[in-house]
């Protein structure tokens, strides 16, 4: 009977923890400011600075769930350029790294959303450790 109990409590303790699985991971790009948001369960923990597409391409604006992720990817469209910390989510679309950290903050890509590497980094990790199911990149004007 104490085994019972025991593992009832030890059950209830692990239901009532908040889990993981339950955490929420919310990238939100803004094209007007060129920054992007990260927030964790609605709490806004970084506001970094990016450059989206340039006059003549596009940023597809939506909300998207990311579909695979690469630590170092290379543009078979442009030129073999390297993407670092690739997260894509629309098609051939991602956030990544770029080593143009002058372009931070202006319209400066092809269409893919481009951070400082550490901060790709560290939004790549966190992916990782929310999961993509509960990861969403949410992009608007």
């Amino acid at each position: 009977m104490k085994w019972l109990a025991a593992s009832c409590v030890a059950l209830f303790s692990f239901i009532a923890t908040p889990t993981l699985a339950s955490s929420s991971l919310v990238a939100k790009i803004n094209l007007s400011e060129q920054t992007m948001r990260v927030y964790v369960d609605g709490v806004q923990h970084y506001t970094w600075r990016v450059s989206t597409a340039r006059r003549g391409y596009r940023t597809p604006v939506g909300r998207y769930r990311p579909t695979f992720l690469k630590r170092m990817h290379f543009s078979s469209k442009y030129d073999n350029a390297p993407m670092p910390y690739s997260i894509f989510f629309k098609g051939g679309y991602a956030i990544h790294g770029t080593d143009a950290l002058r372009s931070l903050g202006r319209p400066a890509s092809h269409g893919c959303v481009r951070l400082h590497p550490s901060n790709a980094r560290e939004l790549f990790q966190m992916v990782r450790y929310f999961g993509i199911k509960n990861s969403r990149i949410e992009v608007s004007h």
